[in-house]
This record gives C-alpha cells, sequence and structure tokens, in this order.
C-alpha cells in the first residue's frame, strides 16, 4: 500500500512556501535526486526538537524536472501551469520544485526550509519564497474566513489523491499555487454589503449567503464546479502574508486536487469567467503575479528516489505556447473533463 504525502492535513499557525528551479548543468542531478531520498528524515531530524510542532513538508515536482529525472512513465496530467488571458491576467511563472512546510511555529518551518537549501546549494535557486501565517480565526487580509468549504476525511481523500485513473503514480496528486496581492485600500473602500456579494458569504458569521442572494459572479458561485452532477472539490490550504513597510498585503493560494483540471476550470471560470466576461469581481482588488503546477509523488516514490530516477529521462516538452483566453476557451466553459455545470 503506498503512502500518500499529508496533502490532507489541516491548517497550522504557519508555513512556508519554497518554489525552486533546478541549475542548468545536469550534473546536479543526483544531488537533487539525494535530497529528495532524505526529506522524510530531514523533517523528522527538526520536527524531534518540538515534538508537538505538527512539522510536515509536502514535495512537489513541476514538468520539466520530472523528465530531467525520471523520464517514462510520467503522471498523466503533469504540465506546465498555462497562462489565462480574460478581463483579468492568471501569469505562468517557473518553477521546478515546490515545498510547502507547515508546523504549528515558524521556527519549524525555517529551520527546515533553511537545512532544504543548504542541501541543493549549487543545484537549484530559489525563485520565489512565501512565509504564511494564520490570521485570527483563518480569516484572509480581506476579512474572510478562508477554506471554509474545504472537504475532509474520506471526501479530502477522494479530491485530491489520483486513483485507478493512472495507476503508476495511484497516491499522488496535484498541486496549483499562485501567490495573489490586494489592493487594500481599494478593498476597504468597498461596502461590507457590496464585499458579502463578491465572495458570497457573509463577512463577520461566515455563513454562505442563500443562492437567491448571490450575484453569478460571486466568488462561491464560480469556484463551484461539478460533473455529472457531482460537485468537483479541491483542498485550499491558503495562508495570508504580507510586509507591513512595503505596503504588501497577499494571499498564496496552493490548491490539491486528484486533476489539476478541476482547479483550471474554476480558474478559468474566474478569470474570463462563466459565461465569458462575468468574472470573479475579486481579481479587481486581486493580482495574481504566479502560478506554477507540479505534481505530488508519494512518500514512498520520494524515499526511494534514487531507485526511481530513469535513464530515460531527458528534455522536457515545451511548455504550451496558445494561451487561455475568451475566445479560444472551449464554448462550453469546460477543459475537457466532463460536463461541467
Amino acid at each position: 500500500m503506498v503512502t500518500p504525502q499529508p496533502v490532507d492535513t489541516t491548517l497550522t499557525q504557519a508555513a512556508v512556501f519554497l518554489v525552486l528551479t533546478l541549475n542548468e548543468d545536469e550534473s546536479v542531478n543526483p544531488q537533487v535526486v539525494d535530497l529528495l531520498a532524505d526529506l522524510s528524515s530531514l523533517v523528522r531530524g527538526v520536527g524531534f526538537r518540538i515534538p508537538d510542532g505538527r512539522l510536515s513538508c509536502i514535495t512537489g515536482i513541476g514538468s520539466h524536472a520530472w523528465d530531467r529525472l525520471f523520464g517514462q512513465p510520467r503522471p498523466k496530467e503533469l504540465h506546465p501551469f498555462q497562462e489565462i488571458n480574460g478581463v483579468h491576467h492568471a501569469p505562468s511563472t517557473p518553477g521546478d520544485f515546490l515545498f510547502h512546510i507547515r508546523a504549528t511555529r515558524m521556527d519549524l518551518c525555517f529551520e527546515l526550509a533553511a537545512a532544504i537549501v543548504s542541501r541543493l546549494e549549487g543545484a537549484a535557486v530559489v525563485i520565489d519564497e512565501v512565509h504564511g501565517f494564520k490570521y485570527f480565526d483563518s480569516r484572509d487580509l480581506l476579512g474572510f474566513v478562508d477554506g471554509t468549504e474545504n472537504p475532509e476525511g474520506q471526501a479530502a481523500k477522494v479530491a485530491t489523491l489520483i486513483g485507478n485513473e493512472d495507476p503508476d503514480f495511484a497516491g499522488g496528486s496535484y498541486v496549483i499555487v499562485q501567490k495573489y496581492l490586494h489592493n487594500l485600500k481599494k478593498w476597504d473602500a468597498i461596502p461590507t454589503e457590496v464585499q458579502e456579494h463578491i465572495i458570497g458569504r457573509k463577512k463577520v458569521s461566515d455563513i454562505e449567503l442563500q443562492d437567491a442572494a448571490k450575484p453569478s459572479y460571486a466568488h462561491n458561485v464560480l469556484t463551484n464546479i461539478e460533473e455529472n452532477g457531482q460537485q468537483l472539490q479541491i483542498v485550499r490550504d491558503n495562508m495570508p502574508f504580507g510586509e507591513v513597510g512595503k505596503g504588501e498585503f497577499g494571499t498564496y493560494f496552493i490548491g490539491y486536487s486528484c486533476s489539476p483540471a478541476r482547479t483550471e476550470q474554476m480558474l478559468q471560470n474566474m478569470f474570463v469567467g462563466k459565461p465569458a466576461g462575468n468574472y470573479d469581481r475579486l481579481l479587481d482588488v486581486s493580482t495574481a503575479v504566479t502560478g506554477t503546477l507540479f505534481f505530488i509523488p508519494t512518500s514512498d516514490f520520494l524515499d526511494n528516489a534514487a531507485d526511481m530516477a530513469s535513464d530515460t529521462a531527458g528534455p522536457a516538452p515545451s511548455a504550451p505556447t496558445d494561451t487561455q483566453t475568451p475566445e479560444s476557451a472551449p464554448q462550453d466553459g469546460s477543459l475537457g473533463i466532463g460536463s461541467l455545470k
């Protein structure tokens, strides 16, 4: 039986998100593979200092890095994140590895992040680093509770873990990450009642608005997708971040799923609109500045990374050149994952 990485772990008080890119010199490949194989040991070593600190690290591998290190077989739905050009823009940014480090204390996250980066010195470079924190009762910096509708227990496993649809990678997951920056002055100038209609929930109580009271552009309307009458869920582990002196206030979006097409459809609805032009008004005050897609292998795969490294590894396929626009998007508003309603 395979052991998945803990993608369904409940939100912690602190997190560090590291995105790295590989050095072009392929002689560093063994150094990277050795780090992947030692990750579980690193987590145990750092976490031992604070036994109740709930330290964990989820590791994601990008399309280019997978082809370079592991070759065939490859996860069926692994590909570079494709930018979206709609009413608003969702960029695609580089990333070969994601390390999503979580704990009840930032010192644990920081120590593990430092150990990982030290082990990869000369082999990979950090291109994005975000230190996230839990904000009161799991609110974002816009003042709303984030992640209320996350599935839990078995429902979370169904939402996040690959099954028989890709048996070589059963127990794995996919994740899409985006860093959003918020214009809080603009947001705070919007009346609370209007904010609630943009989100689709009450601000103070976190109670969902009645369907009849929600506009079609509400965030929780556009991100609710179905296939054959069944809701397709993802697990979000978003965290606020910011630097007060720089006037930087943001949300680090991170969405785990058994298929990236679920999150891609949600983003399509948000940025292009459903129908086209009926976009998520939250994007009028929130700007996506990064966007990357990773495969989350099982813990067993990482522990045996040296054995998994393949002689068939080679150059990664080129990133898609066509972008999602209102004109190029499928007429039914889908990404080809079924009848979404």
